[in-house]
């Protein structure tokens, strides 16, 4: 059976999405006119500018967070799709304020080779942060590592508040890679998403299948397995989660509990209390939680959880004061 969807056309639905949003946020966000980013209405002279972007179809990512405490610019590509170079320099020269800019990138292979492309060209003028947060991906001859999925908006949302109070890019650096050595991730599918163009599921699942370990492109996941009981499900992704941080200190830690696109808040729920109970029974205790879908995969029915230990100064970043369209407090 075709999906059906709220467009006009494959090739106008960025486009149209984008001027969308713009318009919706106008008090926080302005719209590059070539759609190559989106940004602050300005950045503060004299703190370091940070960009990230990737491919459409995962908002709020990374659109979402830009504004106060978290993003200067994100750059949004077609579905699934790296943003380009190009767009990463403009992004970057737009918010510059001579302080230099930091580029956040998700472990994906188009990713990393334009934002590396763009740092490059930019002549010294930014830095790179790469996250990997997918306890799924084992690091092989034949991968590029890990893949950085919903412990991304951790990581914004933490150097955000860094670059608010100040810090430089080599410090911005150091806090970005402690963040992201504290935070690991695992998702799991119920169903497959559907490219708009595509009109098909990405990968069949049987009504009794489920796909662990699944990543935000409709990737392949960890294992297949029989349909499970939510208790049982968030039992085996915590295990996955709580033995690979180890041996960091167990002790005080944020659980996001992060919707795929096509699952009610309510099943969220439900999960971030079966993850909460299963990190208790590990001796860990939830310091801060977090629910909703923030980095998505189109429709897909699915979630992940992301678990991030948090030293004192993480917390306190993490605390403090966010203004964008997805996240505020």
């Amino acid at each position: 059976m075709k999906k059906k969807t709220f467009a006009n056309g494959a090739s106008t639905m960025l486009h149209e999405s984008l001027d969308g949003f713009a318009h919706c946020h106008r008090d926080l966000v302005v719209l590059d006119p070539g759609y190559r980013f989106v940004r602050r209405h300005a950045t503060t002279p004299g703190k370091v500018a940070l960009v990230s972007g990737g491919g459409s179809g995962h908002e709020p990512l990374h659109l979402g967070f830009v504004g106060e405490g978290m993003l200067d610019a994100a750059c949004p590509g077609q579905i699934f799709t790296s943003p380009t170079p190009d767009q990463m320099i403009a992004a970057a020269e737009a918010v510059d304020t001579g302080a230099g800019v930091l580029f956040i990138v998700k472990n994906y292979e188009g990713d990393t080779m334009n934002f590396a492309m763009a740092a490059e060209m930019l002549n010294g003028r930014a830095a790179t942060l790469v996250v990997d947060d997918d306890v799924a991906i084992e690091p092989s001859s034949v991968t590029i590592g890990r893949r950085g999925i919903a412990g991304t908006l951790v990581i914004e949302k933490v150097i955000g508040a860094a670059a608010e109070r100040g810090d430089d890019v080599a410090a911005l650096l150091e806090v970005g890679k402690e963040v992201n050595a504290a935070t690991r991730t695992m998702g799991v599918a119920l169903s497959s998403c559907t490219i708009p163009a595509a009109d098909v599921p990405t990968f069949e699942l049987a009504d009794d299948e489920m796909e662990l370990g699944v990543g935000i492109h409709g990737e392949a996941g960890w294992r297949r397995t029989a349909l499970k009981s939510a208790d049982e499900i968030a039992s085996d992704m915590v295990e996955k989660i709580v033995t690979d941080v180890a041996p960091v200190e167990r002790g005080r830690v944020l659980l996001v509990l992060n919707g795929l696109g096509g699952t009610p808040m309510a099943e969220l729920y439900l999960m971030y209390d079966a993850a909460r109970r299963r990190l208790e029974r590990y001796g860990f205790e939830v310091h801060r939680g977090l629910v909703g879908s923030f980095v998505t995969s189109l429709d897909m029915a699915g979630c992940s959880i992301t678990v991030t230990v948090l030293s004192e100064s993480i917390a306190a970043l993490w605390d403090a004061p966010v203004t964008t369209a997805a996240l505020r407090w």
